[in-house]
C-alpha cells in the first residue's frame, strides 16, 4: 500500500510518502514540504497549496492519503488556516476517489513511538529509524507528514477492512429490502 501523509500548514504543509504494510519493511517514496509565504495573500497561499498537493498526488499515485486531524489550538488563526490546508488535501484525494484517514497528533505520534506525547525529535528519530533513511527529514513537518503516513500503513488496513464490511453488511441490508419491498409490491407480504 502506498499512502500519501499530509500535515496541513499554511506556511508549511509537510508531504512524505510511503509503501508498505502491516509488519512488512517500510520504504519512503518521497518527502517535501509545500511553502508558502507568510506576506503573499491568503488567497494566493490556498492556491499554492491546491497546486503542491495536487502536483504530488498525480505524481505519486498514491493508495490513500492520510491527513493530520486540526483541533482547536488558542490562536484561531493558525487553526483556521491549518484547517483549511487540510480541506485542501483531502479535496485532492476526493477528486481522485482515494480513501482518506484522519488521525490525530496523538495517533501518529503513538503508531510511530509507541507514546501518544511524544516531542518532535523523538517522532523524527523514529520515522528515521523505521524508514532506514541516512539522514533525519527536514523540517519537522516533513517528519510529522512521514509519521502520518506510516500510521495509515500499520492502522489504516484494518480500518479498510472494516468499512468494506460494513460497507457489504449496508448492501446486504439493502438489498433484502429491495426485495422485501418487490415481493410486497407483487401482492405477497414477507411481514
Amino acid at each position: 500500500m502506498r499512502v500519501m501523509g499530509v500535515d496541513p500548514g499554511l506556511t508549511r504543509c509537510g508531504v512524505g510518502v510511503v509503501e508498505g504494510a502491516p509488519g512488512k519493511r517500510l520504504h519512503l517514496v518521497h518527502v517535501s514540504v509545500v511553502r508558502t509565504a507568510p506576506d503573499e495573500d491568503h488567497p494566493l497561499r490556498l492556491l499554492g497549496i491546491e497546486s503542491g498537493i495536487e502536483a504530488l498526488v498525480d505524481e505519486l499515485r498514491p493508495d490513500a492519503v492520510a491527513v493530520e486531524r486540526v483541533f482547536s489550538q488558542h490562536n484561531v488563526r493558525t487553526v483556521m488556516g491549518t484547517a483549511q490546508a487540510a480541506g485542501i488535501a483531502i479535496l485532492a484525494a476526493a477528486r481522485r476517489g482515494l480513501p482518506v484517514a484522519l488521525y490525530t497528533p496523538s495517533e501518529a505520534k503513538a503508531a510511530v513511538t509507541g507514546n501518544g506525547r511524544a516531542d518532535k525529535a523523538q517522532i523524527t528519530r523514529m520515522v528515521t529509524r523505521l524508514l532506514s533513511l541516512d539522514t533525519a527529514p527536514k523540517p519537522a513537518d516533513a517528519a510529522d507528514a512521514l509519521a502520518l503516513a506510516i500510521c495509515h500503513v500499520w492502522r489504516g488496513g484494518a480500518q479498510h477492512r472494516l468499512a468494506h464490511a460494513r460497507r457489504s453488511r449496508i448492501e446486504e441490508a439493502a438489498r433484502a429490502e429491495r426485495e422485501r419491498l418487490a415481493a410486497r409490491s407483487r401482492g405477497g407480504s414477507s411481514e
